[in-house]
């Protein structure tokens, strides 16, 4: 249904379809802006300013009157080509207001509420207008006023490390830095929060300061010059998102940031296909072997064949690899130039022979400038060799020198590297990326990234790597954001060969990490040779990377999560359940298995004195007929985790 009212006041509410919660807009009596937000009778965020500073010309912050609301609900369903659910419910009422200045120049802005069952998100509108057309933002004062001192669980937004930091929890009254989204938190009242973005495009990334009284304001990441966002009239600015969940777990279970976002822009997607890969990668940060061309050069042509061997015969359907091309000695990169060892025609063909895909990799350390040049030649390189895969790189704490990786000239940057590769059927795997904000829906070709701290940390890291409640606290924060190829899958965990380092996971957590962190596309990034005749590895050679149905039944930030998922193209199951650094029992209910039907629970159980800082190798497979009247009772160790397959009995 959509209207207009007729006479129109200062003040609308909008309600979800179950009624639960509420947003209200309100103009104030000098014309300014506001929203606020319930939970049945318990407030969310109370009066939260709206309206942006502009750089050389009138604010748009007050003298507003609201000319028109318009009102519509939406309940539809949409199928993903990919994803960690196949049909996609979405269902909101959506209200949008229609302003105008009173004085002035008469510009026009409109304001459009969109409210779900698991949260709401609103955005701006600059209609096509006389008195505003090219404009620049010096601010976007969006705020957020909590209705107390929440508990936030955070990470810098400004840094050299590009959101590869450990998150921290902090009272809302703590927090110092400004942060980066999505930003997580749970309320005095027992209810958890999360704040992000969608449908980032041609505008600078959301991040967070504190600005007194349990109170954030948005932080748009700026150019060099200091301008925020240049731009013009008409457009539309992303979504401000803010999931509401009465538990942790239901927070992971929303997909309202895909839904946010437009429906795919490519036409047919058949070509786009989620894998698992080896890699030319895990040698590399163990210090084995290198980027550069050397006697212990990583990609060289045997090497990566002995790669492409296992991945076949493993079933493993790709292979990355990384240092095939000029440049790694000074970091300037030619993308179609192979090093002398490296002959990619032959390995193509051995691959194409093998059945097994090429995964390209472009390293660009952040010299934006130098990829761009080469970009339509590198893309047209792989296009030439079939390499449908590629992953990218950005390494450098400025792009070119100056500007931040998450600001307005980097989203543009990486939507046309997106736009090209979709050109010539390529998909892509992104590091050092824009935390995802839902474009994988408008472009399946953008599958995967990284945007957090990976499992890379564990081989070279000073601070003693990831800690056991790292892969905890990512479900929760990171990962309510979009895929991310965190590389889970390490069985030499004690790392003979760098002693001061080490995995600070059970074996069994490692295989739980497959089905709690969500990628299409998923390494196996072990060397080889740690997962010859290891009878764990079935595990990984039978999870799949594209499913039906996903949900998280359990769980809380920074100490435990459990996820099922069905597989896209089997009747099987998977769970994933993983601990902090503390044992933990939990009783999972199969009451999401199909009714009438008995299935072998294929079990990868912490083994017996499992414990991730001293026996992390010990593992017990085993296997039980369950149903879904069936309730298993996991002992998880220290740093443990359960990974477990649900096949059907015939």
């Amino acid at each position: 249904m959509s209207g207009c009212d007729e006479n129109p006041t200062t003040s609308r509410t909008v309600i979800a379809p179950d009624e639960k919660l509420n947003v209200t807009f309100y103009l104030d009596h000098e014309g300014k802006p506001y929203y606020s937000a319930k939970l049945g009778e318990k407030p969310l965020f109370y009066k939260s300013q709206l309206g942006f500073e502009l750089k050389g010309a009138p604010n748009l912050l007050d003298d507003f009157i609201a000319t028109r609301f318009d009102r519509n609900q939406v309940d539809q369903t949409w199928t993903q080509p990919w994803g960690e659910q196949k049909e996609i419910k979405n269902h909101y009422r959506e209200l949008k207001i229609e302003l105008k200045e009173q004085h002035g120049l008469h510009r026009k802005m409109n304001i459009i509420f969109r409210v779900y069952n698991e949260g709401f998100a609103f955005r701006y509108e600059f209609p096509e207008q006389e008195n505003l057309k090219d404009f620049e933002i010096s601010n976007e004062v969006t705020g957020f006023a909590f209705s107390g001192d929440h508990t936030a669980w955070s990470i810098p937004a400004y840094g050299d490390n590009r959101y590869e930091y450990l998150y921290t929890s902090h009272p809302l009254s703590e927090l110092t830095d400004t942060v980066c989204t999505p930003l997580t938190l749970e309320t005095k009242s027992g209810n958890y929060i999360s704040i992000h973005e969608a449908a980032l495009v041609d505008y600078a990334s959301m991040s967070l300061y504190h600005s007194g009284n349990n109170k954030l304001r948005c932080d748009l990441v700026p150019w060099s010059d200091g301008v925020k966002v240049k731009t013009s009239a008409p457009r539309f600015t992303p979504w401000r998102t803010v999931l509401v969940s009465s538990n942790a777990a239901g927070l992971l279970n929303s997909r309202m940031i895909l839904n946010l976002n437009e429906p795919n822009k490519l036409g047919d997607v058949s070509w786009i296909k989620p894998t698992k890969f080896l890699g030319v990668w895990w040698s590399l940060h163990l210090g084995k072997e290198t980027w550069q061309y050397s006697p212990t050069h990583g990609a060289n042509t045997p090497n990566v064949m002995k790669y492409i061997d296992f991945a076949a015969k493993a079933g493993i359907g790709a292979v990355l690899v990384e240092g095939w091309n000029k440049g790694w000695e000074d970091w300037k990169f030619s993308f179609t130039e192979p090093y002398p060892n490296f002959d990619i025609k032959k390995i193509t063909d051995y691959a194409r022979k093998k059945g097994v895909q090429l995964i390209g990799h472009n390293e660009t350390g952040a010299d934006v400038a130098n990829y761009e040049q080469q970009l339509d030649s590198a893309f047209n390189f792989y296009q030439r060799y079939g390499v449908h895969y590629v992953k990218t790189g950005y390494v450098g704490s400025r792009v070119n020198a100056k500007e931040w990786h998450h600001g307005q000239f980097m989203v543009n940057h990486y939507m046309s590297v997106v736009k090209e590769a979709a050109k010539r059927h390529i998909m892509l795997d992104v590091h050092e990326p824009i935390i995802p904000t839902g474009l994988r829906r408008t472009y399946p070709n953008l599958m995967s990234g990284e945007g957090a701290r990976g499992q890379e940390y564990n081989a070279w890291s000073e601070d003693g790597g990831n800690p056991p409640e790292h892969t905890t606290i990512l479900p929760f924060t990171r990962l309510l954001a979009g895929p991310m190829d965190f590389t889970p899958g390490i069985f030499e965990l004690t790392l003979k060969d760098k002693p001061n380092n080490r995995v600070n996971t059970t074996l069994a957590k490692q295989l739980a990490l497959y089905v709690v962190i969500y990628s299409p596309l998923q390494m196996v990034p072990d060397l080889p040779e740690n997962y010859q005749g290891h009878s764990a590895f079935q595990f990984i050679h039978d999870v799949p990377v594209d499913w039906e149905y996903s949900e998280a039944i359990n769980g809380e930030i920074g100490d435990y999560v459990t996820i099922i998922r069905k597989d896209r193209n089997s009747r099987d199951w998977y769970l994933g359940a993983i601990t902090d650094e503390d044992p933990r029992k939990i009783e999972i209910p199969l009451d999401f298995l199909s009714k009438g039907r008995k299935y072998t629970a294929e079990m990868y159980l912490d083994g017996p004195g499992a414990n991730y800082n001293n026996n992390p190798g010990s593992i017990e497979i085993t296997q039980k007929e369950v149903n879904r009247r069936t309730t298993l009772r996991l002992d998880l160790a220290p740093g443990g985790g359960a990974a477990i397959r649900f096949t059907p009995v015939r």
